[in-house]
C-alpha cells in the first residue's frame, strides 16, 4: 500500500526533538497510512543525549514507518562551533540554518526521487527552523509549523509581531517598560518588562528580528501544530479565528519519559515527603553564568525549601555549543553551599523532566518562561498534585530570586 510520506525537520535540541518524534510515533501508531522521515541536523548544539535518544528510538520497532536521515556535516566556517565575535548567537544560528536549508532541500529531493513506498504530502518544520519553509515552497510541498511550546507563547509572538509590523511599535522599547500588554487569548495583561530579553535586545536587536521573522513565516504555513491540549488552553486556541493565522491544531501532550538513567534521582526523591521538593530545570540548552548560578543558590538556601536542581554548564565564552554537565559543582556554587544544603537539597546534571515531575515528592517547578515545561508539569502531575501549592511555591522562589538581583548577596545570606 502506498503511504503518505511526511518529512519532519526538528531543531537539534532535546526538548524540540522529543516532542516532534513523539508526534510522529503517535501519528503512525494511529494511522498506518502514514510514514515519517526525520531529517537530523549536525551542528554545534547537538547534545550527546540527542544521539542516545535517536539510537533508542531507532532500535524500537515501527515496521519501517519512522526513519532517521542524518544530514551531512556543514563544511567551511559555518560547521565550526566557534562563534565569531562580530556576530551574536542569534545571527550565528541564523547563518547555520540558512546553510542547513540547502542540505534539507537536497535530502527532500532525494526522497521524492527514490520514494517507492509513498508520496510526499507535507513537511513539518520546527518553528525555530521556519526559514526552511522555503524548501517546501520551492518543491511545491505544503509546509506545517510545529510549535514545541504552548499556544499562549504562540499568541504572544503573533501579537508582538502585529504591534511591530502594523502599528509601528519598536519592541526594544519594551525593555524595562511599565507597559501592560493586552494579548488576544490571554485572561490577564502581560507586563512588558517580563518579556524575554532576547526579544527586546537593544544591542543590535537581532533577537527581536529573528522571532519576528519566525512569526511572519508561521502565518504563511499550511497549518500550525502545537504541543498543547485544547482543554488546557481553549481560551487561547479560540483566539486564533481572526483569519490572520493558518489553522492551529493541538497535538499534545507529547511526552517521553523513557530516555536516560534516573535511578539515583528517583531514590533520593523517594526519601522526601510528598509535595515537598522544588524542582529547578531549564531544559537541554538552559544555562547560567557564575553570578546567576550564585544568585539562584542563595535564593534556594534562604527559601529553606527542599530542592532538586538540574544545573548545566554553559559552553566556553565565544563558543556556540550546547550546555554540558559539570564535573565538580563546587567550581560554580557559593563556598560550602553543598555542605550547608546537603540535608535539604540535591544538585544534578541532565535529567528527564517528565520522570522527575511525575514523582509525588515534587511540589513546585521553576523553569524558564517558555511554557512547554509547564504543560509537561500539568499533564504529569494533574492526577495527584495540588496545583495551587505548585504555583505558590514557584512564585515564592522567584520572588526571592528577584530580591537577590537587587540586593547585595552577602546581606541576603545573613538575613
Amino acid at each position: 500500500m502506498k503511504k503518505l510520506e511526511l518529512v519532519f525537520v526538528p531543531f537539534p535540541a532535546m526538548g524540540h526533538l522529543v516532542s516532534i518524534v513523539e508526534f510522529g510515533r503517535v501519528l503512525v501508531g494511529r494511522d498506518d497510512r502514514f510514514s515519517v522521515t526525520l531529517l537530523i541536523m549536525k551542528g554545534p548544539i547537538l547534545h550527546p543525549e540527542i544521539t542516545n535518544y535517536i539510537h533508542s528510538i531507532s532500535a524500537a520497532c515501527f515496521s519501517g514507518s519512522i526513519r532517521f536521515v542524518h544530514l551531512p556535516q556543514l563544511d567551511g566556517r559555518d560547521s565550526s562551533n566557534s562563534n565569531p565575535s562580530s556576530s551574536s548567537p542569534t545571527v550565528f544560528l541564523h547563518n547555520i540554518m540558512e546553510r542547513q536549508k540547502l542540505l534539507v532541500r537536497d535530502a527532500v529531493r532525494q526522497l521524492m526521487i527514490r520514494s517507492e513506498t509513498g508520496r510526499l504530502t507535507g513537511i513539518v518544520i520546527d518553528s525555530f527552523c521556519s526559514s526552511i519553509m522555503d524548501v517546501g515552497d520551492e518543491l511545491g510541498v505544503p509546509s506545517y509549523v510545529f510549535v514545541t511550546s504552548s499556544a499562549a507563547s504562540l499568541a504572544l509572538m503573533f501579537h508582538l509581531q502585529t504591534l511591530h509590523d502594523h502599528h509601528g511599535v519598536v519592541l526594544t522599547e519594551f525593555a524595562d517598560s511599565d507597559t501592560e500588554l493586552v494579548v488576544p487569548g490571554f485572561v490577564n495583561s502581560v507586563p512588558a518588562r517580563v518579556l524575554p530579553a532576547l526579544w527586546v535586545d537593544k544591542e543590535g536587536g537581532w533577537g527581536s528580528i529573528a522571532f519576528l521573522e519566525e512569526a511572519r513565516r508561521a502565518r504563511q504555513a499550511k497549518g500550525i501544530l502545537v504541543n498543547t491540549v485544547l482543554e488546557l488552553e481553549s481560551h487561547v486556541i479560540d483566539s486564533f479565528v481572526d483569519g490572520t493565522t493558518p489553522p492551529v491544531y493541538t497535538e499534545g501532550p507529547l511526552l517521553n519519559s523513557n530516555h536516560g538513567d534516573h535511578q539515583k534521582v528517583i531514590r533520593w526523591l523517594d526519601d522526601q515527603p510528598p509535595s515537598s521538593v522544588l524542582f529547578l530545570c531549564f531544559g537541554s540548552i538552559g544555562e547560567f553564568n557564575e553570578d546567576q548560578v550564585k544568585d539562584i543558590a542563595i535564593a534556594l538556601e534562604n527559601s529553606r525549601y527542599p530542592f532538586l536542581w538540574s544545573l548545566r554548564r554553559p559552553p566556553p565564552k565565544g563558543m556556540m555549543a550546547g550546555s554540558s554537565d559539570y564535573t565538580d559543582f563546587k567550581q560554580v556554587l557559593p563556598q560550602e553551599f553543598l555542605d550547608r544544603t546537603s540535608k535539604i537539597g540535591k544538585i544534578i546534571g541532565w535529567t528527564s523532566q517528565v520522570t522527575v515531575l511525575a514523582h509525588p515528592a515534587i511540589g513546585g517547578f521553576v523553569s524558564y518562561w517558555w511554557m512547554k515545561f509547564y504543560i509537561k508539569e500539568y499533564m504529569v502531575r494533574c492526577p495527584n498534585s495540588d496545583m495551587a501549592n505548585v504555583c505558590i511555591t514557584t512564585i515564592e522562589c522567584i520572588s526571592i530570586s528577584e530580591r537577590v538581583r537587587n540586593t547585595d548577596r552577602d546581606q541576603i545570606r545573613l538575613q
